[in-house]
């Protein structure tokens, strides 16, 4: 286990993982060069329906500053410049959209043994400030995250969690959306080939319940095999290949069990990285 807390959206992103990544229903590619000299290009194709999404990053490395550069099928061009440890446990992220003026934010992170910290500010007139800050240690930590908006004067969010780990499960409780909603989350490694995960979300206004369970089993070193079901009939199931280092082919598929007529939703996804 590493040591310190780790920052706010660290807790139950191991549930969140297990449940929700590399799940999808549209047809996505994805291309990986690099040069020696520290470049590195990413090409990025999605197909959602009738619609189809592109978008080139370009990641360039000097030293302890990354500089990325992605431009998209809209036009936009996203920024990001990090500078990492210009100090011990120190982050630095400044971050903005072309052609959107109002995008320009800097963020400071920072990691200790017994806290981690992260604040941001948009780089406007008015802007909105993001905090988030954990204490403990990587067994039992509580955090908060909030972000306010200087021209309203109001809290736009507000959330605060806890989370508990041992070596082989990480248990966590979030009260979420200015304590409209509670998540909880558990996940359990059962041995090293199988986890397994479950979320619990409750609604407060519309006194609603979410709950979703999943696993993952390792069917070889190079093939993950995941599913998932919750409570309002949604199945879904994937298959993960790595086909090469760093190269992943993925399979997923979402079917209504309480609509089992309907046509399952198919999705398929290709990484490669020469």
């Amino acid at each position: 286990m590493v040591k310190g807390p780790g920052l706010y959206s660290e807790i139950g992103k191991k549930a969140r993982d297990l449940l929700y990544k590399d799940y999808q229903t549209d047809h996505k590619f994805t291309l990986y060069t690099s040069s020696p000299t520290g470049v590195t290009i990413t090409s990025s194709g999605t197909k959602k329906g009738d619609l189809l999404a592109a978008d080139v990053n370009t990641q360039l490395k000097n030293k302890n500053i990354t500089t990325d550069i992605k431009v998209d099928t809209s036009s936009n061009l996203f920024t990001t410049i990090t500078v990492d440890e210009p100090a011990p446990g120190l982050k630095t992220i400044f971050s903005f959209k072309v052609p959107d003026q109002r995008s320009g934010k800097v963020e400071i992170q920072y990691l200790h043994d017994y806290a981690a910290v992260s604040s941001s500010v948009g780089l406007t007139v008015n802007p909105t400030v993001n905090f988030s800050g954990v204490i403990g240690t990587n067994v039992a930590s509580l955090g908060t995250d909030l972000s306010f908006d200087t021209k309203t004067g109001d809290f736009i969010k507000c959330n605060a969690g806890v989370s508990l780990s041992k070596v082989d499960l990480i248990a966590s409780l979030t009260l979420n959306d200015k304590g409209d909603s509670l998540i909880a989350s558990y996940y359990h490694i059962v041995n090293p080939l199988t986890a397994v995960g479950a979320e619990v979300s409750h609604s407060f206004s519309s006194n609603e319940n979410t709950i979703t369970v999943g696993a993952q089993h390792a069917l070889d070193p190079l093939t993950t095999l995941k599913a998932r079901v919750n409570n309002a009939g949604k199945a879904s199931a994937l298959v993960q290949h790595q086909w090469r280092p760093k190269s992943f082919f993925t399979v997923s598929g979402e079917v209504d069990t309480k609509a089992i007529e309907k046509t399952a939703k198919v999705g398929l996804a290709l990484a490669l990285k020469p």
